[in-house]
């Protein structure tokens, strides 16, 4: 069973959120601000956070951007704010989702189940598996990647698209290819988040000193 965190500093939506989850058998913690958001996942990792964007202490965004220097664990950010910018910094800062303010508790449900079916390493659809490409390590079933010694801390999404391109590295794969070779089954991502996720992916790699992925303008990605 899968344990949510939901941050918001509004106990009402906190509530609303909480019951729809619970009622959908998955456990449930609550936080009232990103301080305390980071102390619980500091105390136990859950499988997602339900971020809100906008709240006292630290906001949504500042804390998953301290949250991504040592988690991977998957975000569906809150907001209130539906202009394109926000939803993009969500993305770039690291979540996985983005979703706006008023919602239905049904699309909530949906979108939470639709992160963890991405995000989630099961022995049977991912097994074992070591990539290579030059210094360019990553650990599939461990959810780990490394340029030469470093690190990369990288979201489950973003780690799966990333393998997708070293499986098919030359490759020229287009925006459904590169969903097609990152899940099984049927998937949808949109295009401006999947170009948010490669933008992340691509700016974590020049921070460890390679730039191995090529895009092609109206086409699709590559890595070289």
């Amino acid at each position: 069973m899968s344990e949510i965190l939901v941050v918001d500093d509004d106990p009402s939506l906190r509530e609303v959120v909480r019951y729809a989850l619970a009622r959908e058998g998955f456990d449930v913690r609550e936080a009232a601000d990103g301080l305390k958001a980071l102390d619980a996942v500091a105390a136990q990792e859950p499988d997602l956070i339900v971020l809100d964007v906008t709240m006292p202490e630290l906001d949504g965004l500042e804390t998953c951007r301290r949250l991504r220097t040592t988690s991977n664990v998957p975000v569906l950010f809150l907001s209130s704010r539906a202009e394109e910018i926000d939803r993009i910094l969500g993305l770039e800062l690291g979540g996985d989702d983005y979703l706006t303010k008023p919602f239905s508790p049904r699309e909530l449900v949906s979108r939470v189940r639709a992160i963890l079916r991405r995000t989630q390493v099961t022995p049977s659809a991912e097994p074992s598996e070591t990539l290579v490409a030059d210094s360019l390590k990553i650990d599939v079933s461990a959810h780990r990647a490394w340029v030469g010694d470093t690190e990369l801390v990288l979201t489950g999404t973003e780690l799966k698209f990333l393998a997708a391109m070293v499986r098919h590295r030359g490759k020229l794969l287009s925006r459904n290819a590169l969903v097609a070779a990152a899940y099984e089954g049927p998937h949808y991502v949109s295009d401006r988040t999947i170009d948010s996720h490669v933008r992340n992916i691509r700016a974590k790699l020049r921070t460890a000193g390679i730039e191995p992925i090529e895009t092609v303008h109206g086409v699709g990605f590559r890595l070289l």
